[in-house]
């Protein structure tokens, strides 16, 4: 695969007859719609001939909600060793609360592509939120802890979950090593059966940095206790806070190079975002909201707009302006670019996998320049 980016003057048909590919396959594979304008500065993945021999084995998941459009869950599963749905919440007595909308049926199609389907437990409110009291009433307290693990033993069975997945964000500083403890003993509940424990970690790039995403979070002794750990290197930039990329290289690198020295490299999955913001400018802090938007969408909102994509030399990721109804926009996404770069620090430390947020928009050319990168290989998953 080739990554080109659109000068002034381009047309699909010529970067076709420029690199001898059809102009069919660059409209497929970058999801362009009629009448087919590009943008300058967009990025296009081309296909160019077959993939490197030089790739290796590559775990990929990423996390959906079972309202995810049957068809884009379809497209994606050929490119997935395993399926994190989400998500089972629990009540402060321990119990297990299920999705709301049936989840059988992507259990269903995951097991027929050859795919792992993972369950993923979180601690949300009724509102909708993290909620740390429901994590302390949980990693404290032994009764409720062996409820929750009795009730997620009997759904796994029943519904042929392979793994669980513990995405428990805004721990309390005290309920660190409760926390460590209670995946300790999940993992110890859930091996005799084959099935596999792993768990979201907020970035962290010291062992001693301050903040409720990160003081709970014990690096080493999860990795410890885990089968494998997702780095969630990605909401930098976010829906409330300042426009910026969204998941910086030179950020990610950072909470790379911290975790290879606190877990085995062999558990330790790379986040990657599936999603960009668009904020209204002026940031104003506690009042402006920025607009989450899909990748492909960025795009379109480029083209539409006449803007110049533009792309950030040390965050590796695109950017753009453009006015609507007198208000300027600022918008942060990833394209194929910053994906690349982001695969490349994968191959660099020899890293288990990739893991998106989310699944919920098909991005087409994301899995094939996956695919061309690596090779997905269930092989590599804890037996």
């Amino acid at each position: 695969m080739i990554i080109y980016t659109v000068q002034p003057g381009d047309t699909v048909d010529a970067i076709a007859a420029s690199y001898g590919v059809s102009a069919d396959s660059i409209i497929y594979i970058n999801q362009l719609i009629p009448p087919y304008a590009l943008g300058i500065g967009q990025s296009l993945l081309l296909n160019n001939g077959p993939a490197d021999s030089q790739r290796f084995g590559l775990v990929s998941f990423g996390y959906a909600y079972p309202y995810i459009s049957p068809w884009v869950l379809e497209q994606t599963l050929p490119f997935l060793t395993d399926l994190y749905v989400f998500s089972y919440g629990f009540t402060e007595q321990g119990n297990l609360v299920p999705p709301t909308l049936d989840d059988t049926w992507m259990l269903e199609a995951a097991t027929l592509n050859g795919v792992r389907p993972i369950l993923t437990l979180t601690p949300l409110g009724r509102d909708g939120k993290f909620n740390n009291s429901l994590i302390t009433s949980v990693v404290q307290n032994p009764d409720n802890r062996e409820t929750l693990i009795n009730e997620l033993l009997d759904v796994m069975t029943n519904k042929g979950y392979e793994g669980v997945d513990v995405d428990f964000e805004y721990i309390l500083a005290t309920d660190r090593d409760a926390f460590t403890d209670f995946v300790r003993t999940l993992a110890e509940a859930l091996h005799p059966y084959g099935y596999t424990v792993s768990v979201a970690l907020a970035p962290k790039t010291s062992a001693d940095q301050v903040g409720l995403l990160y003081q709970g979070k014990d690096y080493p002794a999860l990795g410890a206790v885990a089968d494998s750990v997702l780095l969630m290197t990605y909401e930098w930039g976010f829906k409330y806070g300042p426009n910026m990329a969204v998941a910086p290289l030179n950020m990610v690198r950072r909470v790379v190079e911290y975790a290879v020295t606190e877990i085995p490299v062999e558990k330790i999955n790379l986040g990657i975002p599936n999603y960009g913001y668009d904020w209204p400018l002026p940031f104003v802090r506690g009042s402006t909201v920025a607009t989450t938007i899909g990748n492909v969408e960025a795009v379109q909102i480029a083209v539409q707009n006449g803007a110049s994509i533009q792309f950030d030399p040390i965050a590796q990721s695109p950017y753009f302006n453009y006015e609507e109804d007198g208000i300027l926009h600022e918008v942060w996404f990833e394209d194929v670019r910053s994906i690349q770069a982001k695969f490349d620090l994968v191959k660099e430390f020899g890293l288990r996998g990739v893991g998106y947020w989310q699944l919920m928009r098909w991005w087409r050319a994301n899995w094939l320049l996956l695919e061309d990168n690596f090779f997905i290989s269930p092989a590599a998953l804890p037996q």
